[in-house]
């Protein structure tokens, strides 16, 4: 794996792999042996995934190459690519990049001699954010093979939709879909069920944002928690030990009532805690495929380890 752009790149071996990686890093502190560079190159607003890429790469660390897209070059015509370029030239030894359009690496493949991260394309993928889920859903269950998942909200506009939907059909799960009128995407192979079936049916219901900077014109949104969001009353109907999922940010009272945000269904912020060291174990495993040195023995040693719940 030497860039980690799709999750369709990967096999259910890969997953798994990184998954046990992740739950390994949770508890040992691992470090590089040599000086490295990671390059953060968000041309997208970032909360989340650029801060838990920061902590990641802190823990094992990675210098921090910032990029602020506002103040950079990019103001003046510069292409992604020279922009790119410009951070391997510098010495940067690996590139974590999120862009607005869905084909961002085509302009990159083959043209960049260290390894790339995709940290959000466009409407078509986040990798990184579906593998923190799936070891969220992993270590809630301790499977996902026949576990009935539902993602909820904006199919249409949704990277993260579409990374977790293939995921999690290549590892076993039911997967649905449900969306409010105009929000479905019909290219997505999936069954839509209705969210008042999905409560009362799944084991992990995983609700998304309206993405207004998507639409072309900005989406109603007064009653969409009561038609199509996750209200109070839902979550009452939910299988006893059903879970409720959201990569964030959350739009509190429109896809789900606010007081469930944090209530004892949610593993939201355990998504975000997860991400950390799913990015490490990402990070790590693009290094080692490119034989950038550092030294990882000790996980090497480790045959078998347990997945904490």
């Amino acid at each position: 794996m030497k860039n980690f752009i799709s999750v369709n790149q990967l096999t259910v071996k890969d997953i798994y792999s990184i998954l046990e990686k992740a739950e390994y890093y949770r508890n040992h502190e691992i470090k590089l042996t040599k000086q490295l560079f990671a390059a953060n190159l968000f041309f997208e607003p970032s909360t989340r995934t650029k801060m838990s890429f920061a902590v990641a790469q802190k823990k094992l660390g990675l210098e921090i190459l910032d990029f602020h897209s506002d103040s950079s070059s990019v103001l003046k015509g510069e292409s992604l690519y020279d922009t790119a370029k410009t951070f391997e030239s510098i010495g940067s030894d690996v590139l974590i990049v999120r862009h607005q359009s869905d084909s961002w690496f085509d302009e990159l493949d083959g043209r960049i001699s260290i390894p790339i991260i995709n940290a959000g394309a466009g409407k078509e993928e986040h990798p990184t954010q579906c593998m923190l889920d799936l070891l969220t859903i992993y270590q809630e269950y301790g499977c996902i093979e026949g576990l009935k998942v539902v993602i909820v909200g904006d199919i249409k506009h949704s990277r993260v939709a579409r990374s977790n939907a293939f995921a999690l059909r290549k590892l076993g799960a039911n997967v649905f879909l449900s969306a409010a009128p105009g929000f479905e995407d019909e290219e997505l192979d999936f069954p839509y069920i209705s969210i008042d079936e999905a409560v009362e049916t799944c084991d992990v219901v995983m609700l998304l944002r309206i993405q207004h900077e998507r639409h072309l014109h900005k989406a109603e949104t007064s009653d969409y928690l009561k038609l199509y969001g996750l209200t109070k009353e839902r979550e009452r109907k939910m299988k006893e030990k059903a879970i409720i999922m959201h990569p964030a940010p959350i739009n509190r009272g429109v896809e789900i009532d606010t007081d469930l945000v944090e209530c004892r269904r949610s593993r939201i912020f355990k998504q975000m805690e997860n991400g950390v060291y799913v990015r490490m174990a990402i990070m790590m495993n693009v290094l080692n495929e490119w034989r950038i040195n550092y030294n990882e023995n000790t996980f090497k040693k480790r045959k078998a380890i347990a997945i904490s719940r």
